[in-house]
């Protein structure tokens, strides 16, 4: 069983690519803080899985317990950001629709000012060039043109 990678100098944050089927295809669920949309996610704390990571912060941001992740448990990890923190993705399926932004007790607000359900090509528009490659990944995997 993988564990926490938790080395000095290198933090690792664990989510998931959250989709939801729609009429053509599926939409994916980005969150943004500030101006950044990304995908829920968080640091693996010691003793976590990277899997239970993203797990448990998909729920703390997003309400979201549902998780299905009925593509396996593959990943990607991005390259080093914001002072050499690596991001691991999971991909999963939700049926939930009514999310909610629950707050976060450390910050006394949600980590998060907005959500959106967003088709590829607004996701793409809507994301950095460290999250895009993350979308193109998922929707290869989701066979999304």
């Amino acid at each position: 069983m993988e564990v926490s990678e938790a080395t000095p100098g290198h933090r690792i944050s664990a989510g998931v690519v959250v989709v939801r089927p729609n009429e053509a295809d599926f939409e994916f669920l980005l969150l943004r803080a500030y101006q950044h949309w990304d995908f829920p996610k968080g640091l693996v704390e010691a003793g976590e899985t990277s899997l239970q990571a993203a797990v448990r912060e998909v729920e703390e941001e997003t309400s979201i317990s549902d998780l299905d992740f009925q593509w396996g448990e593959h990943y990607l990890d991005t390259g080093p950001y914001n002072r050499g923190k690596t991001a691991r993705y999971y991909l999963a399926q939700t049926r939930k629709t009514d999310i909610y932004l629950p707050i976060n007790p450390d910050l006394g607000k949600p980590e998060h000012v907005e959500f959106r359900w967003c088709e590829y090509r607004e996701s793409m528009k809507l994301t950095s060039a460290r999250v895009r490659p993350v979308v193109n990944w998922a929707a290869n995997i989701l066979k999304i043109d």
